[in-house]
């Protein structure tokens, strides 16, 4: 890299078809909306991918024009540390954010585990996302994944302690993750969480709407509970403390791997179980989490798994068994 050249930058959003349909309680999608990041000086290119979620106000094009506005900071110099300023949490920041660690490492010539005074990332066994349907549909899905040592189920909400036992039957080894999505309400909460104690189910992924979450407080909790759409960074864990066993760490709600790395520290600092999360997307956006899963207790970083194709150089998934990136890919 010759360092009088100027740093160039590019944003694209890509299209991935999803195989089949990915459904939760708040709908079903065919496809995979990402926008995609590139910081760029000499012949070193440093790439981040986001998902937008409709769910926080985000939108595809929305992130392309906050990434665009971040041209004349980023010509001028902007590092990681003001990029945590100059821009909110969010998928846009998380694919800036993203992008200048690959570029940090790919310039330097050494992995960003390296450059950030981390271990060398292992394989992590992820979880199998099941998407949402009748119990018999989600029956006949889990039975075709039931090799799969972690799954997640995609829950609705009414009728969920039969999509509950049909999965259970269908999967009786699995540890088995659910995930509500904000889908239950305060008067059937203790029901269903009785459900998922009465078939072995590990942890509940956000059962409350964000906000309206404090019956989790007030009652005994059969089995963990974890906040997903509740937590977004490090300044949403203090208050969770009483509601929560764990929390979801996801890149794209943390704004990018610097603060989901002092995330997860805080997170453990404060007695939560860590569960590192995604969207539906490529190994693009997969491959800085790696980092986060080394001290996750559930891993569930299943997105190009559930894309028709994945992009190319992605990461390798051996089963549910997942590896570290090459440097090709990111980092």
């Amino acid at each position: 890299m010759t360092s009088g050249l100027s740093r160039k930058f590019a944003v694209s959003i890509e299209r991935w078809p999803i195989a089949g349909a990915f459904t939760i309680s708040r709908g079903a999608k065919t496809e995979a909306v990402t926008v995609v990041a590139a910081v760029s000086q000499g012949d070193c290119t440093g790439r981040g991918e986001c998902v937008p979620y409709p769910r926080y106000g985000e939108t595809a094009e929305a992130t392309l024009e906050a990434l665009n506005a971040m041209q004349e900071p980023l010509a001028e110099g902007l590092d990681r540390a003001a990029l945590q300023a100059a821009m909110p949490a969010g998928a846009a920041r998380n694919a800036l954010d993203c992008a200048l660690l690959d570029f940090e490492a790919k310039s330097s010539g050494q992995r960003i585990w390296t450059l950030l005074g981390r271990p060398a990332p292992r394989p992590c066994t992820t979880a199998f996302t099941i998407s949402l349907g009748t119990p018999e549909a989600m029956a006949s899905a889990t039975a075709k994944a039931a090799h799969r040592p972690l799954l997640k189920i995609k829950l609705g909400g009414d009728g969920d302690d039969a999509r509950i036992a049909a999965v259970r039957k269908a999967a009786p080894e699995s540890e088995l993750i659910v995930d509500a999505n904000e889908a239950w309400t305060a008067d059937n909460l203790e029901y269903l969480l009785a459900a998922c104690a009465n078939a072995g189910v590990t942890l509940v992924e956000q059962p409350l709407p964000a906000g309206r979450d404090e019956a989790l407080a007030r009652i005994k909790r059969p089995v963990a509970v974890c906040a997903d759409e509740s937590v977004h960074d490090r300044a949403s864990l203090e208050g969770l403390r009483t509601r929560y066993d764990a929390v979801n760490i996801k890149l794209d709600k943390t704004g990018g791997l610097t603060e989901a790395l002092a995330m997860a520290d805080a997170a453990q600092t404060l007695g939560f179980e860590i569960m590192i999360g995604c969207m539906v997307a490529t190994s693009l956006a997969m491959a800085p989490a790696m980092l986060l899963a080394q001290q996750a207790r559930f891993v569930d970083l299943d997105g190009p798994l559930l894309l028709a194709r994945d992009r190319d150089g992605g990461l390798r998934y051996d089963g549910s068994l997942v590896y570290p990136p090459e440097a090709a890919l990111w980092g």
